[in-house]
Protein backbone atom coordinates (compact mmCIF):
# COMPACT_ATOMS: atom_id res chain seq x y z
CA UNK A 1 0.00 0.00 0.00
CA UNK A 2 2.92 2.63 0.42
CA UNK A 3 3.64 2.40 -2.96
CA UNK A 4 0.32 3.70 -3.99
CA UNK A 5 1.12 7.35 -3.08
CA UNK A 6 4.66 7.43 -4.18
CA UNK A 7 3.47 5.91 -8.05
CA UNK A 8 1.01 9.06 -7.86
CA UNK A 9 3.43 11.87 -6.80
CA UNK A 10 5.85 10.01 -9.84
CA UNK A 11 2.53 10.05 -12.55
CA UNK A 12 2.31 13.40 -11.58
CA UNK A 13 5.78 14.65 -12.14
CA UNK A 14 5.80 12.95 -15.69
CA UNK A 15 2.44 14.68 -16.11
CA UNK A 16 4.49 17.71 -15.41
CA UNK A 17 7.48 17.32 -17.14
CA UNK A 18 5.36 16.06 -20.45
CA UNK A 19 3.33 19.63 -19.98
CA UNK A 20 6.96 21.59 -20.52
CA UNK A 21 8.36 19.43 -22.84
CA UNK A 22 4.59 20.24 -24.33
CA UNK A 23 5.12 23.84 -24.46
CA UNK A 24 9.17 24.04 -25.60
CA UNK A 25 8.00 22.56 -28.42
CA UNK A 26 4.89 24.59 -29.33
CA UNK A 27 6.73 27.57 -28.28
CA UNK A 28 10.47 26.30 -30.80
CA UNK A 29 7.50 25.67 -33.49
CA UNK A 30 6.13 29.10 -33.41
CA UNK A 31 9.02 31.28 -33.71
CA UNK A 32 10.70 31.25 -37.00
CA UNK A 33 14.05 32.47 -37.95
CA UNK A 34 13.98 36.34 -39.56
CA UNK A 35 16.26 38.72 -40.72
CA UNK A 36 17.25 40.97 -37.35
CA UNK A 37 15.90 43.84 -36.75
CA UNK A 38 17.20 47.57 -36.49
CA UNK A 39 15.53 48.26 -33.51
CA UNK A 40 12.57 47.49 -30.66
CA UNK A 41 11.83 51.17 -29.42
CA UNK A 42 9.88 51.80 -26.18
CA UNK A 43 7.28 54.64 -27.03
CA UNK A 44 4.34 56.43 -25.47
CA UNK A 45 1.11 56.95 -27.43
CA UNK A 46 -1.32 59.60 -26.28
CA UNK A 47 -5.23 58.40 -25.93
CA UNK A 48 -8.27 60.17 -27.14
CA UNK A 49 -10.32 58.30 -24.76
CA UNK A 50 -8.66 59.01 -21.54
CA UNK A 51 -7.67 62.04 -21.67
CA UNK A 52 -4.08 62.38 -19.44
CA UNK A 53 -3.41 58.57 -20.68
CA UNK A 54 -0.55 57.67 -22.92
CA UNK A 55 -0.31 53.74 -24.21
CA UNK A 56 2.71 51.82 -24.11
CA UNK A 57 3.50 50.62 -27.23
CA UNK A 58 6.99 48.61 -28.63
CA UNK A 59 7.77 49.85 -32.31
CA UNK A 60 10.06 47.26 -34.30
CA UNK A 61 11.42 48.61 -37.11
CA UNK A 62 13.57 46.70 -39.79
CA UNK A 63 16.77 47.74 -40.96
CA UNK A 64 17.21 49.93 -43.60
CA UNK A 65 16.07 53.61 -44.61
CA UNK A 66 13.21 54.71 -46.46
CA UNK A 67 9.69 54.50 -46.29
CA UNK A 68 8.33 51.65 -44.87
CA UNK A 69 4.30 50.34 -44.79
CA UNK A 70 3.32 49.19 -40.98
CA UNK A 71 1.05 47.10 -38.72
CA UNK A 72 -0.31 48.01 -35.93
CA UNK A 73 -0.70 44.72 -33.29
CA UNK A 74 -3.98 44.63 -30.59
CA UNK A 75 -3.58 41.93 -27.94
CA UNK A 76 -6.64 39.82 -26.82
CA UNK A 77 -8.71 40.16 -23.95
CA UNK A 78 -5.55 38.75 -21.88
CA UNK A 79 -3.24 41.99 -22.04
CA UNK A 80 0.53 41.41 -22.51
CA UNK A 81 0.60 38.16 -20.37
CA UNK A 82 3.76 36.86 -21.81
CA UNK A 83 2.86 34.02 -23.79
CA UNK A 84 0.38 36.45 -25.63
CA UNK A 85 3.77 39.18 -25.92
CA UNK A 86 5.82 36.22 -27.11
CA UNK A 87 3.59 35.74 -29.84
CA UNK A 88 2.69 38.97 -31.01
CA UNK A 89 6.67 39.32 -30.70
CA UNK A 90 6.93 36.41 -33.14
CA UNK A 91 4.27 38.32 -35.52
CA UNK A 92 6.45 41.42 -35.52
CA UNK A 93 9.79 39.75 -36.17
CA UNK A 94 8.07 37.55 -38.98
CA UNK A 95 6.28 41.02 -40.47
CA UNK A 96 10.00 42.96 -39.84
CA UNK A 97 11.60 40.31 -41.76
CA UNK A 98 9.19 40.82 -44.61
CA UNK A 99 9.71 44.61 -44.91
CA UNK A 100 7.13 45.93 -42.63
CA UNK A 101 7.26 48.19 -39.70
CA UNK A 102 5.32 47.11 -36.38
CA UNK A 103 3.18 48.95 -33.48
CA UNK A 104 2.34 46.18 -30.77
CA UNK A 105 0.22 48.22 -28.55
CA UNK A 106 -0.76 47.55 -25.01
CA UNK A 107 -4.45 48.91 -23.97
CA UNK A 108 -4.71 47.28 -20.89
CA UNK A 109 -0.95 48.00 -18.71
CA UNK A 110 -2.11 51.66 -18.93
CA UNK A 111 -5.63 50.88 -17.69
CA UNK A 112 -4.75 48.89 -14.66
CA UNK A 113 -6.56 45.93 -16.88
CA UNK A 114 -4.22 43.57 -17.25
CA UNK A 115 -4.03 39.77 -16.11
CA UNK A 116 -7.11 38.44 -17.68
CA UNK A 117 -9.75 40.57 -15.82
CA UNK A 118 -10.73 41.95 -18.92
CA UNK A 119 -11.67 38.05 -20.07
CA UNK A 120 -14.12 37.42 -16.98
CA UNK A 121 -16.67 40.26 -17.56
CA UNK A 122 -18.93 40.67 -20.90
CA UNK A 123 -19.45 44.41 -19.42
CA UNK A 124 -15.32 44.98 -19.16
CA UNK A 125 -15.47 43.37 -22.44
CA UNK A 126 -17.89 45.28 -24.21
CA UNK A 127 -16.43 48.28 -22.75
CA UNK A 128 -12.94 48.00 -23.97
CA UNK A 129 -14.24 47.46 -27.55
CA UNK A 130 -15.62 50.73 -27.47
CA UNK A 131 -12.11 52.53 -25.92
CA UNK A 132 -9.81 49.90 -27.77
CA UNK A 133 -11.43 51.18 -31.09
CA UNK A 134 -10.00 54.43 -30.34
CA UNK A 135 -6.76 53.26 -29.20
CA UNK A 136 -6.34 51.12 -32.86
CA UNK A 137 -7.14 55.25 -34.82
CA UNK A 138 -4.33 56.73 -32.26
CA UNK A 139 -1.89 54.19 -33.17
CA UNK A 140 -2.71 54.91 -36.63
CA UNK A 141 -2.63 58.70 -36.69
CA UNK A 142 0.82 58.00 -34.02
CA UNK A 143 2.10 55.88 -37.39
CA UNK A 144 1.66 58.32 -39.72
CA UNK A 145 3.33 61.38 -38.15
CA UNK A 146 6.48 59.02 -38.12
CA UNK A 147 8.81 59.77 -41.75
CA UNK A 148 9.74 56.11 -41.65
CA UNK A 149 6.49 55.19 -42.07
CA UNK A 150 4.44 54.74 -45.29
CA UNK A 151 1.29 56.87 -44.62
CA UNK A 152 -0.49 55.33 -47.04
CA UNK A 153 -0.04 51.70 -45.82
CA UNK A 154 -1.08 50.84 -42.77
CA UNK A 155 -2.61 48.06 -41.36
CA UNK A 156 -4.24 46.11 -38.80
CA UNK A 157 -4.00 42.61 -36.61
CA UNK A 158 -5.72 42.08 -33.72
CA UNK A 159 -6.31 38.56 -31.48
CA UNK A 160 -9.91 37.86 -29.22
CA UNK A 161 -11.18 41.19 -28.43
CA UNK A 162 -8.40 43.17 -30.11
CA UNK A 163 -9.82 41.04 -33.85
CA UNK A 164 -13.38 42.26 -32.64
CA UNK A 165 -12.24 46.21 -32.41
CA UNK A 166 -10.58 45.36 -35.47
CA UNK A 167 -13.76 44.69 -37.40
CA UNK A 168 -15.49 47.47 -36.07
CA UNK A 169 -12.49 49.41 -37.18
CA UNK A 170 -12.88 48.16 -40.37
CA UNK A 171 -16.47 49.27 -40.97
CA UNK A 172 -17.00 53.22 -42.84
CA UNK A 173 -18.97 54.82 -39.31
CA UNK A 174 -16.10 53.94 -37.36
CA UNK A 175 -14.00 55.49 -40.02
CA UNK A 176 -15.66 58.69 -39.72
CA UNK A 177 -16.33 59.08 -36.55
CA UNK A 178 -12.68 58.21 -35.06
CA UNK A 179 -10.82 60.38 -37.72
CA UNK A 180 -13.04 62.87 -39.56
CA UNK A 181 -13.50 60.86 -43.07
CA UNK A 182 -9.43 60.34 -43.91
CA UNK A 183 -8.99 57.24 -44.85
CA UNK A 184 -8.68 54.37 -42.80
CA UNK A 185 -6.66 50.88 -42.33
CA UNK A 186 -5.30 50.01 -45.70
CA UNK A 187 -6.33 46.45 -44.70
CA UNK A 188 -7.33 44.71 -41.57
CA UNK A 189 -6.78 41.10 -39.84
CA UNK A 190 -9.32 39.89 -37.35
CA UNK A 191 -8.16 36.65 -35.29
CA UNK A 192 -10.28 34.75 -33.57
CA UNK A 193 -12.78 37.93 -33.00
CA UNK A 194 -16.44 37.69 -31.68
CA UNK A 195 -18.49 38.68 -34.94
CA UNK A 196 -21.71 39.89 -33.14
CA UNK A 197 -19.02 42.97 -32.70
CA UNK A 198 -20.09 44.48 -36.06
CA UNK A 199 -23.76 44.69 -34.52
CA UNK A 200 -24.72 43.88 -38.33
CA UNK A 201 -24.87 40.79 -40.22
CA UNK A 202 -23.69 42.84 -43.53
CA UNK A 203 -21.20 45.64 -42.33
CA UNK A 204 -20.41 48.27 -44.34
CA UNK A 205 -16.52 48.21 -44.88
CA UNK A 206 -14.09 51.05 -45.77
CA UNK A 207 -10.85 48.56 -45.24
CA UNK A 208 -10.60 44.82 -46.74
CA UNK A 209 -11.00 42.46 -44.32
CA UNK A 210 -9.40 38.75 -43.23
CA UNK A 211 -11.06 36.83 -40.77
CA UNK A 212 -9.04 33.96 -39.23
CA UNK A 213 -10.96 31.26 -36.90
CA UNK A 214 -10.79 27.69 -35.22
CA UNK A 215 -13.38 25.15 -36.35
CA UNK A 216 -12.65 24.36 -32.51
CA UNK A 217 -12.93 27.33 -31.23
CA UNK A 218 -16.22 27.09 -28.61
CA UNK A 219 -15.64 30.58 -27.06
CA UNK A 220 -16.28 32.47 -30.23
CA UNK A 221 -17.29 29.80 -32.75
CA UNK A 222 -16.21 31.28 -36.33
CA UNK A 223 -19.93 29.79 -37.27
CA UNK A 224 -21.14 33.54 -37.12
CA UNK A 225 -18.77 34.94 -39.15
CA UNK A 226 -19.11 32.45 -41.63
CA UNK A 227 -22.54 34.00 -41.76
CA UNK A 228 -21.69 37.40 -42.59
CA UNK A 229 -21.49 39.35 -46.08
CA UNK A 230 -19.85 42.75 -46.23
CA UNK A 231 -20.79 45.91 -48.24
CA UNK A 232 -17.85 48.45 -49.56
CA UNK A 233 -14.84 46.41 -49.22
CA UNK A 234 -13.79 42.49 -49.65
CA UNK A 235 -13.92 40.13 -46.63
CA UNK A 236 -12.51 36.96 -46.12
CA UNK A 237 -13.17 34.31 -44.04
CA UNK A 238 -10.72 31.03 -43.24
CA UNK A 239 -11.17 28.65 -40.30
CA UNK A 240 -8.75 26.09 -39.71
CA UNK A 241 -10.00 22.75 -39.06
CA UNK A 242 -7.91 21.35 -35.78
CA UNK A 243 -7.64 24.99 -34.39
CA UNK A 244 -9.25 26.00 -31.31
CA UNK A 245 -9.01 29.92 -29.77
CA UNK A 246 -5.69 31.23 -29.81
CA UNK A 247 -4.42 29.11 -31.95
CA UNK A 248 -1.11 30.89 -32.76
CA UNK A 249 -0.47 32.08 -28.83
CA UNK A 250 2.48 29.22 -27.42
CA UNK A 251 0.84 27.63 -24.96
CA UNK A 252 -0.64 23.72 -25.03
CA UNK A 253 -3.87 23.29 -25.81
CA UNK A 254 -5.91 23.67 -22.70
CA UNK A 255 -9.51 24.75 -21.11
CA UNK A 256 -9.51 28.81 -19.52
CA UNK A 257 -12.45 30.01 -18.51
CA UNK A 258 -14.38 26.71 -19.76
CA UNK A 259 -13.12 27.46 -23.42
CA UNK A 260 -10.66 25.86 -25.56
CA UNK A 261 -7.59 27.45 -26.15
CA UNK A 262 -4.15 26.96 -27.29
CA UNK A 263 -1.63 26.51 -30.19
CA UNK A 264 -1.43 24.63 -33.53
CA UNK A 265 1.55 24.78 -35.33
CA UNK A 266 -0.18 24.44 -38.88
CA UNK A 267 -3.12 27.00 -38.16
CA UNK A 268 -0.15 29.24 -36.83
CA UNK A 269 2.19 28.84 -39.25
CA UNK A 270 -0.75 28.91 -42.42
CA UNK A 271 -1.92 32.52 -40.72
CA UNK A 272 1.62 34.34 -41.26
CA UNK A 273 1.25 33.31 -44.34
CA UNK A 274 -2.55 34.43 -45.03
CA UNK A 275 -1.80 37.70 -43.55
CA UNK A 276 1.62 38.81 -45.34
CA UNK A 277 -0.16 37.31 -48.58
CA UNK A 278 -3.56 39.74 -47.88
CA UNK A 279 -0.82 42.18 -47.20
CA UNK A 280 0.61 41.93 -50.18
CA UNK A 281 -2.34 42.13 -52.41
CA UNK A 282 -3.52 45.12 -50.78
CA UNK A 283 -0.11 47.52 -50.36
Amino acid sequence: MSRIPKLKVAAKKSWIRLRFAILALATAAFFVPVPAMAKVQAVSIPSTSNSGLSLNAHLHRPAGGGRAPAVVLMHGCGGWQPAVKQGLDAYAKFLVGNGFIVLNVDSFGPRGNQGGTVCQSLNRLSAARQYRTSDAYDALQFLRAQPFVDAKSVFLIGQSNGGSVAMIAAMERTRRSQIGGQQGFRGVVALYPWCGATGSRRPNLDSPLLILGGALDDWVPPTECQRMTARGREMQVRVYANAAHSFDVPVPVHRYLGNLVGYSPSAARDARSEILQFFNTHM
